[in-house]
């Protein structure tokens, strides 16, 4: 339950909490725009079941892998919107890695099949208290 709302909440809350403190004279276009960048997740449409409650999407549906994340973090450096696109998409993938990181901290043998599974298990180490 508690790694649902946290989830959501970095979805949906935190891109208006960042779009609200750094972008404020334009704080719901720019909302608006990290909350289409969640459009990323049409990837999964090729994944079959296209939803598994314990799959890690990190580096498995074409666009949460590593080299999508470097093309995300380039986008950091070009005007907006596309800046502000690149940090949505960014955001999106620490969303999701944070999901995988708790999906593993409960059932490690959940993600023995995630490609992403080393860097998981690396930050599940070194989140538990």
């Amino acid at each position: 339950m508690i790694q649902t709302v946290i989830h959501y909440f970095l979805h949906f809350g935190m891109p208006l909490v960042i779009a609200y403190i750094f972008f404020r004279n334009d704080y719901k276009r720019v909302y608006l725009i990290l909350l289409a960048t969640m459009l990323v997740d049409l990837d999964h449409l090729l994944a079959t079941p296209i939803f598994s409650p314990d799959r890690c999407s990190i580096n498995f549906h074409p666009l949460h892998t590593y080299y999508a994340m470097a093309a995300y973090a380039a986008m950091l450096c070009l005007s907006r919107p596309y800046k502000i696109i690149g940090l949505g998409l960014l955001l999106h993938m620490l969303t999701d890695l944070n999901d995988c990181v708790m999906t593993y901290i409960n059932c490690p043998q959940c993600l023995s099949q995630a490609p992403a599974r080393e860097l998981v298990a690396w930050l599940g180490r070194a989140t538990k208290f």
